[in-house]
């Protein structure tokens, strides 16, 4: 048995933000881990990123994104390689060649909540911007001022009107 220093009632105890998904839509983050990784498969290699939330709720939150930077299906890596694209963009770096260079770097999020059969929800890193007053490489490296850009939700679904049958 070991004693306690100290009693602690649980009405004194701070309770836990909880763990759980994200509502979808625009978050600011800052990149705070980004290292390469192997696929599964071993035939391809991915950028694992971690974004810390910065705003406009959830502050210290993180989500994780992966990006392909190779694969063996041209489709996925283009797709991958558009979405570095991005957010190279978003965070005005026009030129990368090593995953620290993305590591301290702030932007906008786009996050969305995946649910399908083969496991529970979770936040997907779907799109990228630039924060407010951020810069944009041109292509002559010179960063150009982004105009300002709001953060608002994803609007909700529409409902259907009345006469559509369900």
């Amino acid at each position: 048995m070991g004693f306690l220093s100290q009693s602690f009632d649980l009405n004194d105890l701070p309770q836990s933000q909880g763990y759980g998904v994200l509502p979808a839509g625009w978050y600011s983050a800052t990149i705070s881990k980004a290292d390469v990784k192997p696929t599964k498969a071993g035939t391809g290699e991915y950028i694992n990123i971690c974004y810390s939330i910065t705003g406009p709720t959830h502050q210290g939150r993180t989500v994780w994104g992966n990006i392909n930077i190779r694969n063996p299906n041209p489709k996925a890596e283009e797709i991958g390689r558009q979405q570095l694209g991005e957010l190279m963009r978003a965070i005005g770096v026009g030129k990368v060649s090593n995953t620290d260079q993305l590591i301290g770097k702030d932007l906008m999020i786009k996050l969305t909540v995946r649910d399908d059969d083969k496991s529970m929800e979770q936040n997907e890193v779907r799109g990228f911007k630039a924060v407010q007053g951020g810069q944009v490489p041109s292509l002559s490296g010179v960063g150009v001022p982004m105009p300002a850009l709001a953060v608002q939700p994803d609007p909700a679904p529409k409902a259907a009107p009345p006469w559509a049958k369900k």
